[in-house]
Parts: C-alpha cells; sequence; structure tokens
C-alpha cells in the first residue's frame, strides 16, 4: 500500500455553530471502551465493560462520523477505552482516511496507550494518521505496573520508537499525580524534547468510581508551573492543537509544554469539541451528564437525514462550560461514567 499524499485543505465555516457561537469543529469518537491497562486514575481494577451487542459497528461509526464531517467537522480523533484494541480497527481507520484524501477532513489522528504501536504504527501512517498522543505517566518500570496495573512501559516506549521511525508525530500525555510522579515532570519534560516529542501535562479527572480516592492525587498543575519555572524559562505562546492545551515554549529545551487544567483553570470559553461514545451517545460536554443518543436515528433510517436532524439538535443544547470539582467531603466523582466510556 502506498503512502497517502494529504492535500491543501481551506478551512471552511463550519455549519454547527452551539449557542455561545463557537463552532464544533472536531469530534473525539471512541471505539470502544476495553482497554488492555487498568490505570488506578481511571477505572477499577475489575471493570465491567459493555456488552458487545451494545457496541456500534465499525460501519456503524464510520457512518457517525461521515455525518459529523458532512457537517463541518474537521479534525476526527480515536479514542477508548484503548483504540488499538479493537478488532478489526484498521479497516475502520482505512475507510475513514478518504475523508483525508478529499479534503473534507483536515487531521485524522488518536489518542492510545502504546501498548499496540509496534504492531500498527506503520498502518497508521500509511492511512493517512501523521500524529498521535500517548498517555505515559512514568517510565519507572516498576512505577508504570503500579499506576496501569497491567502494563509493560518496555513495550510502551519500544512502541515508540516504532512510531517514530515510521514519521508519526508524537506528544505525550502525562497525568499530573501528587506523591506519584511530580519528581519526573521535569526529566519527563527533557526526555521529550530530547527525543522531538511534545508533552502536555493533565489535571486527573473527577470521572468515575475508582479504587482509590482522587483527593490524595490530585495535584494542580498550578502548583507544578510554580515548580518548573524554578529550573525552566518558560514563554506563553499562542500555538493550538484544536484540544484544550495552553502551551509555553521551553527556553532551555527549544520544545513545547502543554497544560490542560480541567479544575485550576477552566478551558471551555473556546471548547469546540464534542464526543461520542463506542454506542452511539453523543456528549456534547465532558463534564456533563447531557447526552443525545444518535444509534436509534442512525438505526432507524439507510440515509443520515435522521442523524443529521438529532446532532443539530444536540448542539443546540451543548453548555458554556462543565462543572468539574474534586468532592474533598464526600470524595465522589463529578461524574459517575468513567472517561474509558466517553472517550479519553
Amino acid at each position: 500500500m502506498t503512502d497517502i499524499i494529504l492535500p491543501e485543505v481551506s478551512s471552511g465555516q463550519a455549519e454547527l455553530v452551539d449557542p455561545f457561537g463557537r463552532s464544533v469543529t472536531y469530534l473525539r469518537l471512541s471505539v470502544t471502551d476495553r482497554c488492555d491497562f487498568r490505570c488506578v486514575y481511571c477505572m477499577s481494577e475489575n471493570m465491567t465493560f459493555l456488552p458487545k451487542k451494545d457496541v456500534l459497528t465499525l460501519e456503524e461509526l464510520d457512518r457517525l462520523a461521515t455525518a459529523f464531517i458532512d457537517k463541518g467537522v474537521r479534525k476526527l480523533r480515536l479514542t477508548g477505552g484503548e483504540p488499538l484494541v479493537r478488532r478489526n480497527i484498521m479497516s475502520l481507520i482505512s475507510d475513514l482516511s478518504r475523508h483525508l484524501k478529499s479534503g473534507a477532513l483536515e487531521e485524522l489522528t488518536l489518542t492510545t496507550n502504546g501498548s499496540q504501536l509496534r504492531r500498527f504504527a506503520g498502518e497508521l501512517f500509511r492511512h493517512g494518521v501523521r500524529r498521535i498522543n500517548v498517555s505515559l505517566d512514568t517510565r519507572d518500570p516498576r512505577k508504570f505496573k503500579d499506576i496501569t496495573r497491567w502494563g509493560d512501559v518496555d513495550k510502551v516506549l519500544d512502541g515508540i520508537r516504532a512510531a517514530q521511525d515510521v514519521g508519526l508525530q508524537i506528544k505525550i500525555n502525562m497525568v499530573a499525580l501528587k506523591c506519584f510522579n511530580e519528581d519526573e515532570i521535569g526529566p519527563m519534560l527533557e526526555w521529550c524534547h530530547d527525543e522531538g516529542m511534545d508533552l502536555t501535562l493533565i489535571e486527573t479527572m473527577p470521572l468515575g468510581e475508582i479504587d482509590g480516592d482522587r483527593t490524595d492525587q490530585y495535584l494542580p498543575l498550578s502548583l507544578v508551573r510554580g515548580k518548573l519555572v524554578e529550573k525552566f524559562e518558560l514563554e506563553d505562546i499562542p500555538y493550538k492543537t484544536g484540544g484544550p492545551a495552553r502551551y509555553v515554549k521551553v527556553k532551555q529545551t527549544g520544545g513545547r509544554l502543554g497544560f490542560i487544567t480541567p479544575l485550576t483553570h477552566n478551558f471551555c470559553e473556546s471548547c469546540n469539541r464534542v464526543r461520542l461514545t463506542c454506542t452511539g451517545t453523543l456528549y456534547m460536554c465532558l463534564g456533563q451528564e447531557d447526552a443525545a443518543d444518535l444509534r436509534a436515528p442512525l438505526r432507524a433510517s439507510e440515509g443520515n437525514e435522521l442523524v443529521s436532524q438529532a446532532i443539530d439538535e444536540a448542539i443546540s443544547r451543548k453548555p458554556k462550560g462543565h462543572d468539574f470539582i474534586i468532592d474533598r467531603r464526600h470524595k465522589r466523582p463529578a461524574l459517575g461514567r468513567h472517561m474509558s466510556m466517553t472517550g479519553g
């Protein structure tokens, strides 16, 4: 298979505009709620996953993604769970790549834990994927096993190298966790930039019941930044990738560092995103329970007219912002659903 040559794409006016005048141009599509890790801040060790009968087929996922692209979505990110554990996932990515070839889609990308990258990196590049996000909270083998319960950091690092070898651009996502990886943030930054990768730091998000206590995990990135500036000179820059991260340039390394701060600094004012689960449930906001069922209209007709109407109605209810909070008194998550269900 030959490499895809991506066309020049001119940005057009999005057709999806929410009640606050924000154009919705970015869809995060969860292809599965399953994962081969059990990260302690994300899910319980003994998770109950969705029955396969409740999960949309690859053809249905393609139809829904295409409906959004037809309505002005320009960036599509595949998520999970772990998207690369979905059976025959490359056939979906291959089918979706037609929107890159036509110029209707500016970017097709994914977020992964890296465990399957050695296997799939070459195919991802051939299908037009040019950059990916890899979740990596520590490079210490023992701590990596502790945080993921089932993961092997050497396998992830090998997958990252394989992805780089085929030409994929990589951004590392690191969840900042108090008393766990605080002392690794500086070294992780230097390693990422030495390897030509950006790093984004993320505050733990209060989604879903877990075995531990999130008040023990929560590390405000305002404190992290304050510590980093003792060693690094950070310059705010207007760089954007379509997501919620705010970026700085690190003078000592020349690389970029992002901050995603759902708790210490709400990033909702410029939100251009919606999330679609593998069951066809559309969440207009990660931090709100309001949702729209797209599976029913999808299956009610062979065409996309009913789906298109349902999408329009859902976007008309997109809220101004989320209500994330760490409940220190009752130690409850802000929302009951897990991130693996909504899409990371």
